[in-house]
């Protein structure tokens, strides 16, 4: 059967009326979880537990546990601090640039994406936390507020406070936007708890949803909230990741210090968001049956994306070398040469194959459409999109411009601890995300389904 463009364009295809989105999307939310998902969500709890353990140890011992050295002082931690951020960008994109340019076929995939971004600025924002070490002695020295220590004072020139006001706004940002259009399907599943006389889960849907009614001006206030909030999260998807990316441009280290950071990090984190968001909503899809919103047709979308943000990346790479070698400055030379051949090489070129090579295969249509190697691809890409955090930061640290300072950084199992700690983080408040709350807009995709069947009439 032929289908119209509009229909195609929306994606929900197979006669589904308002009443099916609901009972499909709800019954998610009403059910009781399944055996696949207490599998999953052990697994993450486990990764939570012994990273907890080892963040513990840390916060007791101090950072001393880490593999820094007096040459490498970043290493692990600020490249998943970069790498983290990096993910949470995909989710305000697909959100808030989709929507101001009417791209619909965002919604079935902009709630999950919203999630996501929450869930990995908090992952982010922890590593500089603990790099601090003890954190009861000093965390607020990092806040612009006055105190009895005049010589404590922020200093406002450093792009490490650009990052806590930037990371602060993005996430404050973000969370109202993710919370605000989950109050209009907060308001369904209470309906629908009322029917069926479960009084507890209606009581709690009626809190969450602020007893929304769903008056005509009530929607039309609500349409013109996201609209602004919209507005205000676009630039914040350039500006986050920039200011990142000036922790290094502004420095002296040779490989950092370069002007192509701001727009190179800005591409790289759209291309590991995606990746993740892919990653995420294949797993979710299957897991909950939603194969009538999260369609082909959305992934081949998304894997577009990945190849321009894949290509713009590689072009980055190319550019810095060139750079290097037309800046006829030693340092930079050697530092880059030293990333491809040096005894960081094996990082580098893992790098390149994952960030450069595979996303080329999504030129072949049969493959950007194919759901198994679409799953592969996104985890090769973040695998990629980590080793680029970990070449820049480490490989540029461990042989600076004094021979005698030269190391090596290997990391130690408390290293590992908090990443591990992150991802449990991560994957135990997704899978609670997913169990409780609606995974795919209702209300979006309510009024696509209206739209084409009045068309249809």
């Amino acid at each position: 059967m032929q289908v119209t463009s509009t229909i195609r364009e929306t994606l929900v295809t197979g006669g589904k009326t308002v009443r099916d989105v609901s009972e499909d999307i709800s019954r998610q939310v009403e059910g009781k979880p399944t055996n696949l998902w207490w599998t999953a969500f052990g697994i993450s709890l486990v990764f939570l537990l012994f990273g907890f353990y080892c963040l513990c140890m840390l916060l007791w011992n101090g950072i001393g546990m880490w593999g820094l050295n007096k040459t490498v002082g970043w290493a692990w931690d600020i490249t998943n601090f970069v790498w983290w951020v990096g993910i949470g960008h995909a989710g305000t994109l697909i959100s808030a640039i989709l929507l101001l340019f009417r791209q619909r076929w965002r919604m079935s995939i902009n709630r999950a994406a919203e999630a996501m971004t929450i869930f990995a600025v908090i992952c982010a924002a922890s590593f500089p936390a603990f790099h601090m070490g003890r954190l009861w002695l000093g965390f607020y020295w990092a806040l612009p507020f006055p105190n009895a220590f005049g010589s404590l004072w922020v200093n406002f020139n450093s792009p490490l406070l650009w990052d806590v006001f930037a990371i602060s706004t993005y996430f404050s940002v973000s969370l109202v936007f993710w919370y605000m259009g989950l109050i209009p399907d907060f308001a369904v599943i209470r309906d629908r708890a009322v029917r069926m006389g479960s009084k507890t889960r209606a009581l709690i849907y009626n809190g969450l949803s602020f007893g929304w009614q769903g008056g005509a001006k009530t929607w039309m206030r609500y349409e013109s909230v996201a609209l602004i909030l919209a507005g205000l999260s676009t630039p914040l998807v350039l500006s986050v990741h920039t200011i990142v990316s000036m922790d290094f441009a502004t420095s002296v280290i040779p490989g950092w210090h370069t002007t192509i950071f701001p727009p190179y990090f800005v591409a790289g984190a759209i291309f590991s968001g995606f990746a993740m968001v892919l990653t995420l909503l294949l797993v979710t899809r299957k897991v909950f049956h939603l194969e009538d919103y999260i369609t082909i047709y959305h992934v081949e979308l998304m894997n577009i994306i990945i190849i321009i943000t894949g290509s713009i990346v590689g072009i980055a790479y190319i550019t810095e070398f060139f750079i290097a070698w037309y800046g006829q400055v030693p340092a930079e030379q050697y530092a880059f040469i030293n990333r491809a051949t040096g005894p960081y090489w094996w990082a580098y070129w893992s790098m390149m194959t994952c960030n450069v090579i595979s996303p080329q295969l999504f030129w072949f249509k049969k493959i950007r459409t194919n759901l198994v190697s679409t799953f592969i691809i996104s985890i090769i890409v973040n695998i990629g999109m980590w080793f680029e955090r970990f070449v820049i930061i480490v490989t540029s640290l461990h042989r600076d411009y004094l021979p005698s300072s030269w190391s090596m950084f290997y990391p130690t199992m408390y290293d590992v601890g908090e990443y591990l700690f992150t991802f449990g983080f991560f994957f135990t408040c997704f899978l609670l995300f997913a169990k409780f709350f609606p995974v795919i807009n209702m209300a979006e995709v309510k009024s696509i389904v209206k739209a084409t069947s009045e068309k249809k009439h």
